[in-house]
């Protein structure tokens, strides 16, 4: 309840609100660099909302590109104010008319030749822009919104979903452009998708660590007291020698990771170790869930 409430918060503080303000500035500047530097000079498309508004575009040049993409995200964001919260709608507005700006006044022509240099890059910025974006309290529309409601309700990855996404673009659209536009275009895609998950997850990922040893009980202590960090000890049993066993349960930050694995091994050299990925997390010390 009480999560759900600061969500419907609108305006947290007049600081909160600058600095929001700030990160979509910032993301939206680098996605409208990505649009009108590369990706339109270039003759590229990209996936989502972005991609059709470039496709309308191409189609119906005397169309402003700023104007088809607010068009287009008029659904979305209805079903952002029935789906997701107050406050990322508000959010999303402020980071839509952000973009839009972006999209009217900044056209710097990048000046890079090489075709695949281009890709790559239009995709680094278009995922870094978009990545920075979402990490505000919104978002700036398009593909952005759909994919915040998949990973708050259904655990979807970001960048999972606009990849998905994505791919029907493109194979509705696939006449319209040659066969190497689409292939270079694909390039744009999945380094956008990859940049754009590693700027919303970042270090902020948690791992998820199973440690067997014989001295459990002082690992569970240095990482109580050293890391700072819970500790589950499930009790086990050897499957070959039938002796019983003690596993210990954590879920660390990346940057501790490292830390952790130099506990151990001071500890007990012998000690055997799984570390696994997390998806999501959801606590209030150690989670890394959503703050949309």
């Amino acid at each position: 309840m009480q999560n759900k409430e600061n969500r419907d918060k609108i305006i947290v503080s007049p600081k909160v609100l600058i600095w929001n303000l700030f990160l979509m500035g910032v993301g939206s500047s680098l996605c409208a660099l990505a649009v009108n530097g590369i990706l339109i000079p270039q003759h590229f498309v990209t996936g989502g909302i972005t991609g059709l508004a470039l496709i309308i575009h191409k189609t119906f040049p005397y169309l402003n590109i700023a104007t088809i993409y607010v068009l287009l995200n008029i659904p979305l964001f209805l079903i952002a104010w029935l789906s997701v919260g107050r406050r990322f709608f508000v959010y999303s507005v402020l980071g839509l008319a952000t973009l839009t700006l972006a999209l009217m006044f900044i056209r710097i022509e990048i000046e890079v030749h090489d075709k695949i240099l281009s890709a790559l890059l239009a995709g680094i910025l278009s995922g870094a822009g978009a990545g920075v974006t979402l990490r505000s309290l919104g978002s700036s529309g398009g593909m952005d919104i759909l994919s915040v409601i998949l990973m708050r309700r259904f655990s979807i990855g970001i960048g999972n979903t606009i990849m998905g996404v994505n791919a029907l673009v493109l194979g509705l659209v696939v006449f319209l452009y040659s066969v190497e536009a689409v292939l270079y275009t694909l390039i744009v895609i999945y380094v956008s998708s990859k940049v754009l998950n590693l700027v919303v997850t970042g270090l902020s990922q948690r791992k998820a660590v199973f440690i067997i040893s014989r001295k459990w009980e002082r690992i569970t202590s240095e990482i109580l007291r050293d890391i700072r960090r819970g500790v589950t000890v499930i009790r086990g049993e050897g499957g070959y020698s039938k002796e019983e066993e003690r596993i210990l349960y954590t879920v660390i930050s990346f940057r501790d990771l490292g830390h952790l694995k130099r506990l151990i091994t001071q500890i007990d050299e012998e000690a055997f170790v799984v570390v696994s990925d997390t998806l999501e997390v959801m606590n209030n010390r150690i989670g890394n869930q959503p703050h949309w």
